[in-house]
């Protein structure tokens, strides 16, 4: 029911007119670089078949990960701007011994996991405050994922090699908002960047931190540091069951035409 309730005002949201449309046609192209520190689980199968099983643990550690993005902005009334951004998201650990089913595969010896939840967010919103002081922008998302859970290792009595995968590329509604508090005159700012996932309220996407804003003739020069935290709390998503987190420092740039 509060999930009905949610989906119904972030649609209700999408159906009236911004209070602060642009004013002229706008682009925004940006990336961020991030140093995220990866840990969580995900369920093994029940005996030989597709049931939930025991979570299983590997030491994933920190690797750099990746966002573009793409947005429009317009003075169209009633009409959502749009904002496109791809993630990559890639982590990988070994262990010498496991014990358990996947994907109809015994694995009884080493194995390595490859767990890539790169996704791609595709963010309709509103923008409800735009001055030099406040930024509010409000809507809401889909995040398309487009990646895979692998296990490699050795499996059966005689310790064969095998491989075992499960593609992960179902989507999740979410709620999107951001806003920017800044200094007049200096072009600092803080920001925060929250995505909240609706039929899957285990996943979301925060991003917090400081930026400073360069104003040129022909566009504007956006410089981000900050920390995000991706958070993939999923049961039976694309047949997967995981607990996996993303989270780290970042810097980035973005261009406003």
């Amino acid at each position: 029911m509060n999930k009905t309730l949610v989906a119904t005002a972030l649609f209700g949201l999408l159906s009236v007119s911004s209070a602060q449309a642009a004013t002229v046609m706008g682009f925004k192209v940006g990336g961020d670089i991030w140093n995220a520190d990866t840990s969580g689980t995900f369920n093994a199968d029940s005996n030989a078949g597709n049931a939930t099983g025991p979570a299983q643990s590997y030491d994933y550690g920190s690797d750099t990960q990746g966002s573009v993005w793409l947005a429009i902005e317009h003075p169209i009334p009633f009409v959502p701007n749009l904002k496109i951004r791809e993630n990559r998201l890639e982590a990988s650990a070994s262990k010498d011994s496991s014990g358990f089913y996947y994907n109809q595969v015994n694995f009884t010896g080493a194995s390595t996991v490859y767990n890539d939840l790169s996704n791609t967010d595709f963010v309709l919103y509103y923008e409800i405050l735009d001055n030099d002081l406040v930024a509010l922008d409000l809507g809401a998302a889909y995040k398309q994922m487009h990646g895979s859970l692998r296990v490699d290792g050795f499996a059966g009595s005689e310790l064969t090699r095998s491989a075992a995968q499960r593609d992960i590329d179902s989507g999740v509604v979410m709620a999107y908002g951001n806003a920017q508090v800044g200094v007049p005159g200096l072009g600092l700012f803080a920001f925060a960047d929250v995505m909240i996932g609706v039929d899957e309220s285990g996943v979301h996407d925060y991003s917090a931190g400081l930026g400073w804003q360069f104003d040129g003739v022909a566009l504007d020069t956006l410089v981000r540091v900050g920390y995000r935290d991706f958070n993939f709390d999923v049961n039976g998503f694309s047949g997967t069951t995981q607990d996996m987190q993303f989270k780290g420092a970042f810097a980035g740039v973005e261009l406003i035409f």
